[in-house]
C-alpha cells in the first residue's frame, strides 16, 4: 500500500506531466503560426510523448492502490520571442521535472517504497536523455544564429522526428 504522502506526491507529478503535455502543444502552435513545421510536429510528439508519462504515472497509481486526483492544469504561454527562446524554455521546463523526478525518487527512499523506486527509475533515465536533447537543439540554434537557411535546416530535420518506442503504455479496459 501507498502512503498518503507518496500518493499525494505522484499526483502532483501527474499533474506536472499534464501540464507538461500541454506547455508543447502550446509551442507546437506557435510554431506552426510561424509556419515552421517541422519544429510544430517535433513539440506535437514532444506533447504525445508527455502524455504517455502522465498516463504511465495514472495507471502506476492506481496499481498500487492509490487515488488519482487530477488537479486543474494552469494556461501555458502562448507565445516566445523566437525559436530558440521556445527550446530554451523546452530545456528549462526539462531541468524543472527532471528537480521533481529527483525529489520523488529521494522521497520513495524514504519512504522505503521500493516498488515506487523502481517505477521512477524509468523518469529518471528519461529525464537524461530528455534534457540532452533539449539541449542539443539549443545549441544548434547558437551554432546557427541568424541565418535563415540554418533555420529552414533545423526545422527540416527537427520535422523528421519519429514517435518514440519506449513511450508505449497500457491501455486500461
Amino acid at each position: 500500500m501507498i502512503s498518503k504522502k507518496m500518493e499525494q506526491a505522484l499526483n502532483q507529478q501527474l499533474n506536472r506531466e499534464l501540464f507538461s503535455s500541454y506547455l508543447y502543444l502550446s509551442m507546437a502552435t506557435y510554431f506552426e503560426s510561424k509556419n515552421l513545421i517541422g519544429m510544430s510536429k517535433w513539440m506535437r510528439l514532444q506533447a504525445e510523448e508527455e502524455h504517455i508519462h502522465s498516463m504511465k504515472l495514472l495507471d502506476f497509481i492506481q496499481k498500487i492502490g492509490g487515488r488519482v486526483i487530477l488537479e486543474q492544469i494552469d494556461k501555458p504561454q502562448i507565445d516566445w520571442d523566437s525559436p530558440l527562446k521556445v527550446f530554451q524554455e523546452t530545456l528549462e521546463h526539462e531541468e524543472f521535472i527532471t528537480k521533481h523526478i529527483n525529489e520523488l525518487t529521494d522521497l520513495a527512499i524514504e519512504e522505503r517504497d521500493h516498488s515506487t523506486r523502481t517505477f521512477l527509475q524509468w523518469y529518471v533515465d528519461e529525464q537524461v536523455e530528455e534534457e540532452a536533447v533539449a539541449n542539443e537543439i539549443v545549441q544548434k540554434f547558437n551554432l546557427i544564429g541568424d541565418s535563415k537557411s540554418g533555420l529552414y535546416m533545423l526545422d527540416q530535420e527537427l520535422g523528421a522526428r519519429i514517435p518514440s518506442p519506449n513511450t508505449q503504455t497500457k491501455q486500461n479496459n
